[in-house]
């Protein structure tokens, strides 16, 4: 399909990190109806994914022209001790949204993870085997049958680490680190024994909407060009902050968080885009300079 202002697009879940940079790259774009249950932004309407009549009557009233399903609870930890929740957000929802798409026969867009392998090689590409270790992966992945064997104009894409949102809204690892130098630590304790492939939600929402336009539909892995380790990641983070010279970093196992984050993780979730680039239609940027850019936003705040 081709994008112009008058095409109504439909968000889901809208309200987390990936939805700010969603809705701001499609609402200067198009028309947008943005949907949570956590009205946290002036913008969102309620709707729950888990409840179909709520999100039947919230999507039916847009009448849209192409939905984008960002609903997920992403904390894994939060999974595993509230499985019918995840069970429910991540895999019932994605259910309820691909039987609203197949009805209104209209394009949808669904969100996974790189948390559906199993870690045991160290590169994935889309079309490698898929194990997950986590509730939040099978749950995840569970969503991701339903829209591939539901919806006949899909597009799945399976993000890496999530990066962005700024430090009000980050949830994720890059804020962790923040939130530690924040606070003046001058040390800080990074695993370099997990693996993986950074994603921008700049970056991210940009593609979507580029690759969506190809019509092209199917399942792609989506991240950043580049990989490496949680230490590789807080080193250039740190440098880019030019904290470097002040700020320790030290490597740690695993084993030092586990109290903290007890969910099975893989040790390595590194996914490439093999099907994008294949395609000439891979547009993410390599992970050190989408982390450039965002590093600004940090930067501003620390001197703020």
């Amino acid at each position: 399909m081709k994008f112009e202002k008058e095409t109504r697009v439909y968000i889901a879940g809208c309200g987390g990190m990936l939805g700010r940079a969603v809705y701001e790259y499609f609402n200067a774009r198009t028309t947008v109806k943005a949907t949570d249950i956590d009205l946290n932004i002036a913008w969102l309407s309620y709707a729950d994914v888990r409840d179909y009549g709520s999100i039947n009557d919230s999507i039916s009233e847009f009448n849209p022209d192409f939905i984008l399903n960002l609903a997920a609870l992403t904390d894994l930890e939060y999974c595993e001790r509230n499985q019918e929740n995840a069970w429910l957000t991540n895999a019932l929802g994605a259910e309820n949204i691909a039987l609203i798409a197949c009805r209104l026969d209209v394009p949808l867009v669904y969100i996974s993870t790189a948390g559906i392998v199993d870690g045991s090689q160290e590169i994935y590409h889309d079309f490698g085997a898929h194990n997950p270790l986590s509730v939040y992966g099978k749950s995840k992945y569970a969503g991701e049958l339903a829209v591939q064997t539901m919806v006949r104009q899909h597009f799945v894409f399976r993000a890496g680490w999530m990066m962005g949102g700024g430090p009000a809204v980050d949830k994720k690892f890059i804020n962790k680190i923040y939130k530690q130098i924040k606070a003046g630590a001058n040390t800080l304790f990074v695993v370099d024994d997990k693996l993986g492939t950074p994603t921008y939600t700049k970056s991210f929402a940009a593609a979507i909407y580029a690759v969506a336009e190809t019509n092209l539909y199917g399942v792609y892995n989506q991240v950043c060009s580049g990989s490496g380790s949680r230490y590789d990641v807080a080193e250039e983070f740190v440098r880019l902050l030019g904290l470097e010279n002040r700020i320790k970093i030290v490597r740690v196992g695993s084993d030092k968080f586990e109290k903290e984050y007890f969910a099975p993780r893989p040790k390595s979730e590194k996914l490439e885009n093999l099907k994008l680039r294949a395609r000439g239609i891979d547009f993410m940027p390599p992970w050190k300079e989408a982390l450039a850019d965002y590093a600004r936003e940090f930067k501003a705040d620390l001197s703020a």
